[in-house]
């Protein structure tokens, strides 16, 4: 029986005498397995089953939604495909479900490639790339994108990884997003930016570390920290063991999801996604974060995870 995310490409690298292991699927790229030393540090789905949740996919032209899935160009109304029916709106991009191809493949390293052709509501022709790499200190993550049309074109994108530190209990892992600003939001779509409120558990201050346990979120943050030209979010039971995840400055913002029933393989858990993003949720709307790239303009964003503690 064929996966139903299409091929699945493993790559390992050994870190100081211990394993460290990926698995990416052909369909959305997704990242299904970050295994180090035996220790889970994304949420894995099983080969024959679905990603839940939008668990470990690419998410690209836009990440997040769009509000109706409507948005206006040159004076002309784009209307997206609606692929969140309960929302009404346009969801997580146009290579969700797409295969991508295979460009390069070696035991540490795989490149695919996915074309974004024009559609409903997107006239524009994309060429991506996204390469998986592990290296001495992680997984390694660049994203590309590239116009080969003939007319300027909008981008935005991000990823989806729940991170993980194995089977540590939600109260004993705390998560930390070095995020000073959230945008309040309606149904989801983001409004205005403000500063992030400790009280505010729909949005709360992440700088200082929360117990996962405690958290309830599904929002779009801003102002994060970069420290070295990276700002770093991190999952970590209370020996301080865990998954570090760092995004560049191509990525400025963050989506923090951390759903209570998240539908883990071994059954319902609390799980927590930190979304690298290049722009909030709605952008093609609102124009925050938005990337215009003229004919033959190539986007290039690099985010990856670390093992810490071990």
């Amino acid at each position: 029986m064929r996966p139903p995310t299409g091929e699945q490409f493993i790559i390992a690298r050994s870190v100081d005498g211990r394993q460290l292991r990926a698995v990416v699927t052909e369909v959305a790229a997704g990242l299904r397995e970050l295994v180090f030393d035996g220790v889970d540090l994304v949420e894995p789905f099983p080969e024959h089953a679905r990603p839940a949740k939008a668990q470990g996919i690419v998410l690209a032209p836009w990440g997040g939604r769009v509000a109706g899935g409507d948005w206006r160009h040159e004076g002309t109304t784009q209307q997206l495909a609606i692929t969140e029916r309960d929302k009404g709106n346009a969801s997580h991009g146009l290579l969700r479900f797409a295969p991508y191809r295979l460009l390069e493949h070696t035991e540490s390293k795989v490149v695919l490639a996915a074309t974004i052709h024009p559609q409903t509501g997107w006239p524009f022709l994309l060429d991506t790339t996204i390469a998986y790499e592990l290296t001495d200190d992680g997984l390694l993550v660049t994203h590309e994108a590239t116009n080969v049309g003939t007319e300027r074109a909008p981008w935005a994108c991000g990823a989806h990884p729940y991170l993980a530190v194995g089977d540590t209990a939600p109260g004993e892992l705390t998560l930390t997003v070095p995020a000073a600003r959230v945008f309040n939001a309606e149904g989801l779509i983001p409004t205005e930016e403000t500063l992030v409120d400790a009280m505010d558990a729909s949005a709360p201050d992440l700088r200082g570390g929360r117990r996962l346990a405690e958290l309830d979120i599904d929002a779009n943050y801003a102002g994060l920290e970069f420290v070295g030209g990276v700002a770093t979010s991190s999952l970590l039971d209370a020996g301080g063991r865990g998954a570090e995840l760092w995004q560049d400055s191509a990525y400025p913002f963050a989506v923090v999801f951390t759903p209570s029933s998240f539908p883990a393989a071994a059954g319902p858990k609390h799980a927590a996604a930190v979304e690298p993003m290049s722009a909030p949720a709605n952008a093609l709307n609102s124009g925050t974060g938005l990337v215009w790239l003229e004919p033959g303009e190539r986007w290039i964003g690099h985010w990856g995870i670390e093992p810490v503690g071990f």
